[in-house]
Parts: C-alpha cells; structure tokens; sequence
C-alpha cells in the first residue's frame, strides 16, 4: 500500500483552540474507494473508529474543507484535514497541583480554574494541567495507586479563569456529558469587551468553524456549526463595556469569536482582539491591560443537574484578582468624571 501524505502542523500557539494536534492527509490511489472513517482509523496510530467518527459528526474533520460523513467514500488526492481534539488515550501522572475546589462529592467535582492552565494534555503539552492536577487530587481521596483517568467533561481556554465540573465514575461522567450534549447545562461568563455596546440585551446567531486562512483560528463561516450566545450589558464605561455572556452551544472559542465578529472583541485577546488593546488611549488602563497577560474572560457561573440525585446545581466564582483590579481602575476613571452610560438607556435587541 502507498503511503498517504501526512502532513502534522506544529504545536499551535498556547492560545491555539484547545492546543489540539492537526494532521493534513492526501489519499492516495490505492485508498480510492475507501470510508472517510476506515481510512483515518487506519491511518492516525491511536484513535479508535469509533473516536474518530465522534470527530467527523462533530465536523472536525474536512475533506477537500467541508464537513463529511463518516460513509463518505474517498478519491485520489481528496485532502483531509483532521483536528484530533482530545487524545482517547492519555495517561495523567499525578501532579501536585494546587487546586481551588468549590464543591466536591463521591460523584463529582467543581474547580475553578487559574487563567494558564491548560485543561487537558495535548500534543506538546504532557504535564502541568488541570488533569494531572485532578489526578493527583483524586489519587489522595481514593487511595488507590497507579494512575487515575479524571473525569473531565467539558473545557475551558488556557487564558479563560472559571468553573469546570469534572466526574469521578463513569457513570457520572456519561450523565453530565449527556446534559451538556442536550445542551441543558447553564454557562455564563464576564467578558470585558472594547467598545461601548448600544443594546442592552442581544444574541449573536452565527455558524462557526474553522478559519479557512489559518486553520488554528475559528471564525465565523456560512457553512460552519450553527453556535448561539446571549449576552446582557452589565456595566457601560468610557471605551469599554461589561458584559454576561450565556453559552447555548459549546464551540471552540466561541465567546471570544463572537464577540470579534460584533466588532467588539475582548479585552486582552491577542488571538481575536484585532489590535484594540494597543488603541487604549488612558495610560493606566492600558497599562492594566498589559500586566494581565490574558483575555478577560471568567466562566463566572454554572448549572447542572447532579448526576446521581438529579437535583439542580448552581454554582459561582468571583472574579480573579487580576480582572478586579481592571474593573477597579475603570471604576476609578468614572469616579474621575470619565464618560460612562448605566445599563438601561440602551436598546433591546432580544
């Protein structure tokens, strides 16, 4: 058999959706005729079919850039582009990391999550993140040895500070997923965007997938993954404006993506934010913009039921001290008499 050309990108930017691995294959003519989904199973060494049919249904995979079906039958010199999001088989070596739980049981675990850590290993990154945290964590609790698999169940940016709720049982994990899949779970976050918002209210309604000029970007693309988020004006300062985002799906950066395209990026995003920060005229906001070395973005709030009671969860994490002390010198520009509009004198778009 010849070999296909296999083509993997270099380890994106920490700030890379996901830090996930992304391979390019050309097929060649003795695969003409074969699955999408046999083909890659034969093809990238430690993935199971069904996994990666989970990645095609999830449009993660493109042949010749559009989605596919995993029966889609193949032709010499079709490109493939393939995001391996998460590696099925990952050995998490405990690591003392310290960890801010906020609630924990026998079934699962709420963390907030520091702005830097990355959630999950990836390719490139093997140590230092929240699951060799849990592992270690959930290594004491059971006082078990060798290495345990933590049940995590959905994801956070590296640069996103926040709520994560992570499964101890199988059982557990398969519920929590279900609900995030039915999209039952509440997530709403605090952005900080540039700009001053007209509307009190809105929703942003737009596909997205991934860039077609830089394949470790999202964007928003006709033909991409239909994605919903709803955001309210908190707070309306002078350049700026506050906001609560909800998440009705759950796609790659899709907060920040959003936000960019409404022209109103957030505050501090190198990968999205088109240059505004460097726009900052107040030389004490833009020095606070500066010594943050990340986007202000908290996962502030999350909802759930409980896997085993089935009993609604709500819980909340304060700001980090860093995006505090943003809030508070903007604080400090109204105080001074600096432009500034209170939520409600907008209009409504909802």
């Amino acid at each position: 058999m010849t070999n296909p050309t296999l083509t993997t990108m270099d380890t994106p930017a920490p700030d890379s959706p996901s830090d996930n691995e992304f391979v390019t294959l050309r097929v060649s003519a003795d695969d003409t005729g074969s699955r999408l989904d046999a083909y890659l199973a034969a093809h990238i060494e430690g993935w199971s079919r069904a996994r990666l049919q989970q990645l095609i249904a999830d449009a993660e995979v493109l042949v010749n850039g559009r989605p596919a079906k995993s029966s889609q039958k193949l032709h010499e010199n079709d490109e493939i582009e393939v995001e391996l999001v998460s590696s099925p088989i990952v050995t998490f070596a405990p690591e003392n990391i310290p960890l801010t739980v906020v609630y924990e049981d026998s079934e699962l675990i709420v963390v907030n999550k520091p702005a830097g850590l990355v959630v999950h290993p990836a390719a490139g990154i093997h140590s230092g993140t929240l699951a060799n945290a849990l592992a270690f964590h959930f290594q004491q609790l059971s006082q078990q040895g060798g290495t345990i698999r933590p049940g995590i169940v959905h994801r956070l940016d590296k640069d996103t500070s926040g709520l994560l709720v992570a499964a101890k049982t199988e059982v557990a994990h398969e519920k929590l997923a279900d609900q995030f899949r039915a999209r039952e779970v509440f997530k709403s976050y605090v952005a900080l965007v540039h700009g001053v918002l007209e509307h009190d209210s809105g929703r942003i309604d737009q596909p997205i997938a991934r860039d077609p000029r830089n394949r470790t970007r999202m964007a928003v693309i006709r033909a991409g993954r239909g994605s919903l988020s709803l955001y309210t004006t908190r707070r309306r300062y002078d350049r700026f404006t506050l906001l609560d985002v909800e998440l009705k799906t759950g796609r790659t950066h899709q907060i920040r993506v959003h936000l960019s395209w409404l022209k109103h990026p957030v505050v501090g995003d190198e990968v999205y934010g088109e240059g505004r920060d460097k726009t900052v005229r107040d030389p004490q906001v833009k020095a606070q913009i500066r010594k943050l070395g990340r986007h202000f973005l908290h996962a502030e709030q999350l909802g759930f039921r409980h896997p085993g009671t089935n009993k609604p969860m709500m819980f909340k994490a304060p700001l980090p001290v860093e995006l505090e002390e943003l809030v508070a010198t903007l604080e400090s520009s109204v105080k001074a008499g600096a432009g500034y509009q209170v939520p409600g004198v907008g209009k409504n778009s909802l």
